[in-house]
């Protein structure tokens, strides 16, 4: 640019009023050159500094309790007692950093977190690519109140035994044979099927419980004539065949077994259904009466 304008001023000559001009046209050029650079090189200083990726603080504040996050010894036993298969269905309520999906995703199942958290839904889902494991590890921003369970054939927690008594309703309403695994915290007076405490690599929170959740069997059934009376305190059962008490009774999901006259009965619930076998006397079936 310096070169320029010393060429415009050197072919002026000595007249006074076209030096002026000149000059005036020299002056106009090299500020617009000036200008020009300065918007070349403004859009590069005005780039904003790399954003850190976020890392969250075991006990920040959540919407319903604080983060912490479940060891993995524990997530890994969580889903053993499950039986989880990669046929099943999961759902991890309040998922945090991801981790128990990705690791159910990583023994083959499809599993969904639904975490109220938006950064950590980000999180996970950057953990699931990195796993890679992110067409079968998903993450959901959403309220869990809000959500449709009915889909999972497994559902993780780790929330406050307040909370899983708010949920309890909801659970009860699933699929019989739905396993429900929390990490510590019970379910009021509904009592957990198994619990298990592992004691390698964790010091806190190390309790899995898991809950299957019964079919509906409560009233009155007929069996060959005879009518059964059945009373349900969630998977456990109390009754009469006919006149005679009923003992050692109980729901696993589905199946149902009781002893009545010495006779142990074995079978499956199917809606308004009973059918099984009984120890000594062949099969048996019930229908609600």
């Amino acid at each position: 640019m310096q070169i320029a304008i010393q060429s415009l001023l050197a072919g002026a000559g000595s007249a006074p009023r076209f030096r002026r001009a000149l000059r005036a046209q020299a002056m106009a050029l090299a500020l617009a050159c000036a200008f020009g650079a300065q918007a070349q090189t403004a859009p590069a200083a005005a780039q904003p500094a790399e954003q850190k990726e976020y890392v969250p603080n075991v006990g920040q504040d959540g919407k319903d309790v604080i983060w912490v996050p479940t060891p993995q010894t524990l997530v890994d036993k969580m889903l053993d007692m499950a039986k989880v298969t990669p046929q099943d269905r999961l759902m991890d309520l309040g998922s945090g950093d991801g981790r128990t999906v990705i690791t159910a995703a990583q023994r083959g199942l499809t599993a969904q977190g639904i975490e109220y958290n938006p950064d950590l839904v980000e999180l996970s889902r950057r953990n699931a690519e990195r796993a890679g494991v992110g067409d079968r590890a998903t993450f959901v921003a959403a309220d869990l109140f809000a959500t449709d369970l009915s889909k999972a054939d497994v559902i993780t927690m780790f929330l406050l035994s307040t909370i899983n008594e708010k949920l309890r309703p909801r659970l009860l309403e699933l699929a019989p044979g739905t396993r429900v695994v929390s990490n510590t915290f019970r379910m009021g007076d509904w009592e957990p099927d198994a619990e298990e405490t592992v004691t390698q690599d964790c010091s806190t929170y190390c309790t899995a419980l898991l809950w299957i959740v019964p079919a509906k069997v409560q009233g009155k059934w007929d069996v060959g004539g005879q009518t059964l009376q059945l009373d349900q305190h969630y998977q456990k059962l109390s009754g009469k065949l006919g006149s005679v008490p009923i003992s050692d009774a109980r729901l696993n999901g589905a199946e149902i077994a009781f002893t009545a006259n010495g006779v142990r009965y074995t079978g499956l619930v199917n809606g308004r259904m009973m059918s099984g076998k009984a120890t000594g006397q062949g099969n048996w079936t019930a229908k609600r009466a």
